[in-house]
């Protein structure tokens, strides 16, 4: 009786990993066009939220119909021709890595602490009877431990708030992911972009708002035991209403009366 080769346990457990890696990485790829599909669908229902316009029980298909997907030229304001380059075919996030599409931020600009930024960004859009009744802007920077991520809606003045919507971070339970309780957001409506010198004068203020006439039309009560999330809440909508975000696009919209072609 031929003697069984001692390495024989070894090959079974190297076959067994090849064929359970090869099962996993075949999931991983069939997977994929249902994650992706699962992200639109939660990146539609987050604009909706921010914008007011989410209805529970109504498809997010159609409620998201009644907005208009653009793109826009940061450093220009003007909305970029669909037949140039096509919002559906756009990733924001790997353009700012991009030679072509993004570039490095110097020390001085980057107060939202990106590193780099892209050229072009996504908007969107809700018009009605009176013309461009929304604004929902997607904006994101640094706080205490992560990336935030957020849509702020705006009227079609460019400056008042309708909503916000922070919908990915990895902040503190309990002290910066406050940033996702509900009531706080709430906070923010009616609240003020810009001061009448077009100044970003929005901010979240340790200890709570104020009250005077030239506080409470731009303050928001902070984090209560979250500084540096609340810190970073405020050079995000810095950075993001500033010059080297949607100010120009604002301006341009503002200009043409919310028509901006």
């Amino acid at each position: 009786m031929a003697e069984e080769s001692p390495l024989k346990p070894f090959y079974s457990v190297l076959v067994l990993a090849f064929v359970c890696s090869a099962l996993v990485a075949g999931a991983a790829v069939g997977l994929r066009p249902f994650q992706e599909a699962n992200r639109q669908l939660d990146q539609k229902k987050n604009i909706l939220r921010a914008a007011g316009l989410l209805r529970p029980g109504v498809p997010v298909a159609e409620q998201f119909a009644q907005v208009d997907t653009r793109l826009v030229e940061l450093s220009s304001g003007r909305l970029v021709p669909r037949e140039v380059l096509a919002p559906e075919d756009y990733n924001q996030l790997k353009a700012a890595f991009s030679p072509d599409l993004g570039r490095p931020l110097e020390r001085d600009e980057d107060l939202a602490r990106l590193s780099r930024l892209e050229k072009y960004s996504l908007v969107y859009l809700v018009g009605g009877s009176q013309g461009l009744e929304q604004i929902i802007l997607p904006v994101r920077g640094k706080g205490l431990w992560s990336t935030m991520f957020a849509y702020v809606a705006l009227d079609g003045d460019g400056s008042t708030i309708r909503g916000i919507s922070f919908y990915a971070h990895g902040e503190t339970p309990g002290l910066g992911g406050e940033v996702e309780n509900q009531r706080w957001q709430q906070s923010w409506q009616g609240k003020q972009v810009y001061g009448p010198e077009q100044r970003v004068r929005f901010r979240l203020v340790k200890g709570g708002a104020g009250t005077g006439p030239d506080q409470a039309p731009y303050e928001v009560d902070g984090l209560s035991g979250a500084t540096m999330t609340s810190v970073g809440v405020n050079e995000l909508m810095r950075f993001w209403f500033g010059e080297h975000g949607f100010q120009p696009f604002l301006e341009r919209l503002h200009a043409k009366g919310g028509s901006n072609g």
